[in-house]
């Protein structure tokens, strides 16, 4: 415990006792104390510790008849301190926020290797968990906790070490609590069995002849490579068929297409290993690709910067990452580390 925060503790200690150290104050009146003075009501406190308000006001009473002294005034609306009350409650705060910083310390304590990393469900989901097995073989001291995280939710999520976000090119950069994993091609792709026998590679038309899947987040502007529409007319095609299926994430719009239900344009990492298997194939050939207006990067708090777990964990991601761009998988690779 720093010097500062044992000297205010033993000055609300004191402050509060004004009578032998080893006499306690009744905890459960100072919790009660603080939440009415905080809140400003007697009845939001009682609402927040899930009390009635006569047992916070029966709390508050025996507080003050402990100190000797009157702590708030009731006023309307709200309450008020008393000097001895704003001097308390002053004195109190540093002892709860100290208790929350100790609670803190022994959780991390308790689970010093483990990293809680926040990620999208379609990368969790068709790229990284075939591959922490071996992250798990490599790091033996380091667990992982995947906490499934979409859209703006990754950046609000708390809890979290680490974040993989989607972010624009321009917030890409490497800092010290940031790094940037990969950038991502879009392309359409399907299942073998939807392309008829006579098809040519690099045949446009066949893009009329398949049901289109859709992926489209209401509220979220989105680049033109994931516009089907912006598809059509780049490549000189008529409109497209009027859509069928829509996804408001493309995970489930991947795994639709995986099951036969129609193309989708999907991101190059995260159909990466479907492709190398053969259970998705590309309608279009490669040089009709689009990049990704947005790039993954890897983020976490700057209580972390230079934590060993961190540089363990973002150093490896960026190792598979850059396999996984630079040549798909083998199917029997991508099965051994699926092990």
């Amino acid at each position: 415990m720093a010097l500062w925060q044992t000297r205010s503790f033993l000055f609300v200690m004191n402050l509060i006792h004004n009578t032998p150290m080893s006499r306690l104050p009744p905890f459960d009146a100072l919790i009660a104390f603080e939440a009415a003075l905080r809140l400003g009501s007697m009845t939001l406190a009682a609402d927040e510790l899930h009390l009635t308000q006569s047992a916070i006001s029966h709390r508050i009473r025996k507080l003050e008849n402990f100190m000797g002294l009157a702590l708030l005034l009731r006023r309307n609306p709200g309450l008020v301190p008393t000097p001895a009350g704003l001097a308390l409650l002053d004195g109190l705060k540093q002892v709860l926020d100290l208790s929350a910083g100790l609670r803190a310390r022994s959780l991390a304590a308790a689970a010093p290797h483990r990293l809680r990393v926040g990620v999208g469900g379609a990368l969790i989901d068709h790229w990284l968990v075939r591959r922490l097995p071996d992250f798990a073989i490599r790091h033996p001291g380091i667990s992982i906790e995947l906490a499934v995280v979409e859209g703006d939710a990754t950046e609000r999520a708390t809890g979290l070490d680490l974040r993989i976000l989607w972010v624009d090119v321009s917030a890409a950069l490497a800092t010290t609590t940031q790094r940037p994993l990969f950038r991502e091609h879009v392309f359409p792709v399907c299942s073998p069995a939807l392309l008829p026998k006579a098809y040519t590679p690099g045949d446009l038309g066949i893009l009329h002849r398949l049901p289109l899947l859709h992926k489209r987040m209401p509220g979220y502007q989105e680049g033109a490579e994931w516009s089907w529409e912006a598809w059509f007319s780049r490549l000189g095609l008529k409109r497209p068929p009027k859509e069928a299926l829509v996804f408001t994430s493309i995970g489930p719009a991947i795994s639709s297409a995986l099951a036969g239900a129609g193309a989708v344009l999907a991101r190059s990492m995260v159909v990466a290993d479907a492709l190398a298997e053969k259970r998705l194939v590309r309608v279009l050939p490669p040089e009709m690709d689009q990049l990704s207006a947005k790039v993954h990067i890897v983020r976490w708090p700057g209580r972390l910067a230079g934590d060993s777990r961190v540089e363990a964990f973002t150093s490896w991601l960026c190792a598979e990452a850059n396999a996984t761009m630079a040549a798909p998988r083998t199917t029997k690779r991508t099965r051994r580390s699926a092990v």
